[in-house]
């Protein structure tokens, strides 16, 4: 990606995810209400996520699960006890990602890219694949779309948590990394208008 293809996905960014805040203020506030009266506590969730250059940032999304004392795997299936009837809804609609539009907004994401992960993926990767942390991580993007329906594959396995670090991690690096070495805007507008649609 060069450096006027930065630019100008920053500009976009910036424009779309602000027109997105404030259309979608309303869903965001009605969400954080009922899944604050349903788990008996904050209705957002903030995690700590790697971002460009293998900056942690702080992700917000709505909260979807009940709190646990246990520390996080760092994967979750459609079967997990602890996602909310509510919070099944929001995560099957992606309505919880709404509140990244804000992470949009401050500049540590950007609405496409390499889905931020948790620490202990994106930021020990080494050599050519490390190209995944030049750019923002984004709301939604080519990997995120190959890997939709990510929670239900997960749940058929054995061991999730073996299988997302053998399979779906490798595959979702080539995908980005090809995602990044062919850059076009034109695609960025492909993948938002899949995502939504």
């Amino acid at each position: 990606m060069t450096k006027n293809q930065e630019h100008l996905k920053r500009i976009i960014d910036v424009l779309f995810a602000s027109i997105g805040t404030l259309v979608s203020f309303p869903i965001i506030f009605i969400a954080f209400f009922i899944i604050s009266i349903e788990t008996k506590t904050l209705g957002l969730y903030f995690s700590k996520r790697i971002g460009k250059h293998g900056k942690p940032f702080t992700l917000i999304k709505v909260r979807t699960m009940l709190p646990s004392t246990k520390p996080a795997s760092s994967v979750t299936t459609i079967k997990n006890p602890r996602i909310t009837k509510i919070g099944r809804f929001l995560r099957k609609t992606k309505l919880d990602e709404l509140p990244q539009l804000w992470n949009v907004l401050i500049g540590n994401m950007s609405l496409v890219g390499p889905r931020p992960d948790v620490p202990g993926f994106a930021d020990k990767l080494e050599g050519e694949d490390r190209i995944i942390l030049s750019i923002r991580p984004g709301i939604t993007g080519p990997a995120s779309l190959h890997f939709k329906n990510e929670e239900e594959l997960l749940a058929q396995q054995d061991n999730p948590e073996q299988y997302n670090q053998e399979v779906i991690w490798p595959k979702k690096v080539a995908i980005n990394k090809a995602y990044i070495q062919n850059y076009s805007l034109w695609k960025d507008i492909k993948i938002i208008l899949k995502t939504i649609f």
